[in-house]
């Protein structure tokens, strides 16, 4: 690994001793929001909104979509149980272990949230493909739906002429190829793009010296046909197949002394193969200037199996998307229709029998948005009906909820490059189909948690300065949480934990964002998020009190701050620093484990040097070599990050 790294050092090196010529200079501006129902720009937002176009995924050289997240936006991402492919996420102090549930993930325009508990499968998404991603924060529930409490994050994949091919290897035997190919003119646009991706793993899995390794390989075809002027066709493809063995938790003792160990309390690791494939159909016909019909439907099948337990999933996915929209000069309209039926086949097991359990949403929604002058006033409402139903060989049961969904958002313009904004958001997350199960057994349905949250917020967007700031407050009731009785012994499972409510919790924080060319060799860019999370009301499974308790897993503070170098026109050098404080083990309602989350830490440097049509990078992470890991409860801690990673690599440009 060492020999790696010294290679690296001296690439930054070598690219940072290269003699300063004539650049073009940076210049930012308010940025389009394409992703939501309402196209507007960053300026002219009712919303706190973060955009990063193909450009910042690009520079930033990230392995994956989690990656990126992690270390340049406000949103958290820590691998589920150590499993790096499918990673939880967190936005406005939801917490780590559900937070990712409470945020709606789409891409192109397909909602990619899963009816269980199997976190968003984000490493389906290959870096090199995406246009932009949108993060918009405590709102879109409207067109987002059924989880959009904390938000949604909107990926579009890219329609150009681009045609890409990127190489590159690293520490512990990581290998990385991706490609893409895109041909864009007035009659059609197509692309495709992959990636192929293995680690040979870091961690120790058994006492022969097996590690936790881990491959990817992905693809995607798009093709959009326009065969007259009024009529667009949309047509795509897609697969994503993961296999992937990860290591189980460490004592304290184990994780601080070596956390590449394998462990003697645990369980073993877990081996997991999950596959999907999704096609998609899709019509756009525009009536005139103002007016178009638009017609997306999706459907996806997936494949879990986790080897070790003979534990094996199907599941079927449908979904349609019907919106007529009309834009003008004063005013923007949408009105939908939102359909999706969700099936997972569970086969039987050792500890199961077979079953089945769906979940289908239909919904309604209108949004408006309009200019007044210096001012943008938005409002929208979503009606959505949410039924479950669940059956094996002895029984059959079935709920169902009719939920609402209100935002209302106000931006005043103070000049060109200042504005103010304000919104509301009435939000909802029904329950996910595993929340009706206890180690195999059905337990009853769950309530849906609902959220109300209030925003207000500043931008101030100039040609050398991007900064935003905004501050919320957020009002559940009912919030999901997975409770635990560690008094109570393992053999009485049915007692010691289940899935239920909160009765009622806030959150309150405040965001900040700051880009800033600080001249034409450097830039800062700067992510800082505080977040207050509380229990304001809520009685344990076994008589606990639990009011005025911090929500376990949600750090006070979440900060991320990337310098750039630029000594010339065709070099970067980049020095990322992301730091999150401490918080109580996810299981740790009440507050009184002796282990609480350790603060997170990790400092990655970066170097780029591009020319017209090839361009070579390097990239350390965490390069201090600085222990990182998730804390479920005692002596149950998953190693995240916790040594010196590189690679380097090159990319073609035709």
């Amino acid at each position: 690994m060492q020999k790696h790294i010294k290679l690296s050092l001296v690439l930054v090196a070598f690219l940072s001793s290269l003699h300063a010529q004539s650049r073009d200079t940076i210049v930012l501006k308010p940025l389009d929001v394409i992703s939501s129902a309402i196209k507007t720009d960053e300026l002219k937002s009712t919303d706190a909104v973060e955009v990063y176009t193909s450009q910042d995924i690009q520079k930033a050289h990230v392995q994956n979509v989690y990656e990126f997240l992690n270390q340049q936006t406000s949103v958290i991402a820590m691998p589920s149980y150590g499993n790096p492919f499918t990673q939880k996420l967190d936005i406005h102090g939801y917490g780590i272990g559900d937070g990712y549930q409470n945020i709606v993930i789409t891409l192109n325009g397909r909602k990619i949230n899963n009816i269980d508990m199997v976190p968003q499968l984000l490493s389906s998404i290959s870096p090199a493909s995406i246009s932009r991603i949108e993060i918009i924060k405590s709102s879109g529930i409207v067109v987002g739906g059924d989880g959009a409490n904390a938000g949604v994050i909107n990926i579009t994949t890219k329609q150009n002429n681009d045609k890409e091919l990127a190489l590159y290897g690293g520490t512990y035997g990581s290998t990385d190829g991706s490609f893409y190919l895109g041909h864009s003119d007035d009659k059609i646009s197509i692309s495709a793009s992959g990636e192929a991706q293995k680690n040979d793993g870091i961690r120790y899995i058994d006492k022969s010296g097996s590690k936790d390794k881990n491959k990817l390989a992905t693809g995607t075809f798009n093709l959009t046909y326009t065969p007259i002027d009024a009529l667009e066709l949309r047509a795509g493809a897609s697969f994503a197949n993961t296999d992937v063995i990860y290591a189980s938790y460490l004592s304290k003792d184990e994780y601080r002394s070596d956390p590449t160990q394998m462990g003697s309390t645990n369980w073993g690791s877990t081996h997991q193969t999950y596959d999907t494939h999704v096609v998609n159909l899709g019509a756009s016909y525009f009536m005139g200037e103002s007016l178009s019909i638009n017609l997306d439907g999706a459907q996806e099948k997936k494949k879990s199996n986790y080897v070790t337990y003979d534990s094996k999933s199907d599941y079927d996915y449908d979904s349609l998307k019907i919106n007529l929209d009309y834009e003008s000069k004063f005013a923007s309209l949408t009105l939908g229709v939102d359909m999706f039926n969700g099936l997972r086949h569970s086969h039987a097991g050792a500890w199961s029998i077979a079953n089945d359990t769906t979940k289908d949403n239909l919904a309604g929604f209108i949004m408006g948005n309009f200019n007044f002058g210096d001012s943008s006033i938005k409002a929208g409402y979503r009606y959505e009906k949410v039924s479950y139903e669940f059956s094996d060989a002895t029984k059959s049961n079935k709920d169902k909820h009719a939920l609402n969904g209100v935002e209302l958002g106000y931006n005043y313009a103070l000049d060109e490059e200042t504005s103010l904004f304000a919104n509301y958001a009435h939000s909802y997350q029904a329950p996910d189909i595993d929340r009706f199960f206890n180690y195999g057994e059905f337990n009853g349905f769950i309530k849906p948690s609902i959220a109300d949250s209030y925003t207000i917020g500043f931008n101030h967007i100039t040609k050398t300065n991007k900064f935003k700031i905004s501050a919320y407050y957020i009002d559940l009731k009912d919030e999901i949480y997975y409770y635990t009785d560690l008094s109570v012994p393992s053999w009485d499972p049915l007692n010691r934990s289940r899935n239920t409510n909160i009765d009622s919790s806030s959150k309150y924080g405040l965001d900040i964002y700051d880009r800033w060319l600080i001249s034409e060799e450097w830039n800062l860019a700067l992510n800082y998020n505080f977040v207050q999370a509380t229990i304001d009301k809520e009685i344990g499974g076994n008589g606990e009190n639990y009011a005025q308790n911090t929500l376990p897993g949600v750090s006070n503070h979440n900060a991320k701050a990337t310098l750039s170098y630029l000594p010339n026109q065709d070099t970067t050098i980049s020095l990322t620093q992301v730091y999150r404080s401490s918080a109580y083990a996810a299981n740790d309602f009440a507050n009184n484990f002796s282990q609480k989350q350790d603060a997170y830490n990790s400092t990655d440097v970066s170097a780029t040097y591009t020319q017209e049509d090839w361009e070579i990078f390097a990239k350390i992470n965490n390069l201090f070599n600085q222990k990182n890991g998730l804390w479920i409860e005692d002596d149950t801690i998953y190693p995240v990050n916790f040594t010196t990673t590189a690679i380097a690599g090159l990319k073609l440009k035709f």
